[in-house]
């Protein structure tokens, strides 16, 4: 009992956490509302009004990107994982991830609410070659460990469609 104690105790802290964390992103505190109010601040994209768009979130608002749509994702850990949509609407994905780890039991595992890695996938490019490889496009879709390489924008740079700022790469790192 002295175990579901402490749980039902540390669940009770969390709640008042997750308020707080609520209040100030204006939605309930999931990784993917946060890691939208977190890419918004960090990469000027301005969401949809609605939390329910099907295809993106929001879109650049400045940069080289202005203008294309994006769907933000933040996944605590990065298991080579995408969930991914065939819409023509969607431009990119922006995906933050947490440390890397194979895709295996979550048995006595950890997700960590950290930021270690941000990947830009031009979303019809992915597609395309995902449709060409035969690959199941839909939720948890399997991607490439190459993939994953050449769309990291921090902390290295591999893409080259966003260079980030000395201010946003520090941003980032408040994350990690």
């Amino acid at each position: 009992m002295v175990t579901l104690s402490a749980l039902a105790d540390l669940l009770r802290k969390r709640n008042a956490i997750d308020e707080r964390i609520s209040q100030i992103i204006q939605r309930p505190m999931t990784a993917g509302h946060a890691g939208e109010w977190i890419a918004s601040r960090i990469f000027d994209i301005e969401l949809e009004l609605s939390a329910v768009m099907a295809a993106y979130d929001g879109r650049f608002r400045s940069g080289p990107l202005a203008g294309k749509t994006v769907n933000v994702k933040w996944y605590l850990k990065r298991e080579g994982l995408l969930d991914m949509h065939s819409s023509p609407s969607l431009d990119y994905y922006l995906v933050m991830t947490g440390p890397r780890a194979a895709a295996i039991s979550s048995k006595a595992g950890t997700r960590p609410w950290r930021i270690d890695s941000v990947y830009l996938f031009n979303s019809h490019e992915l597609l395309e070659e995902q449709q060409r490889r035969g690959v199941k496009i839909g939720i948890a879709t399997s991607v490439r460990e190459a993939q994953w390489s050449a769309a990291e924008i921090y902390p290295k740079a591999t893409c080259q469609a966003l260079i980030l700022t000395p201010e946003q790469a520090t941003l980032l790192r408040l994350f990690g």
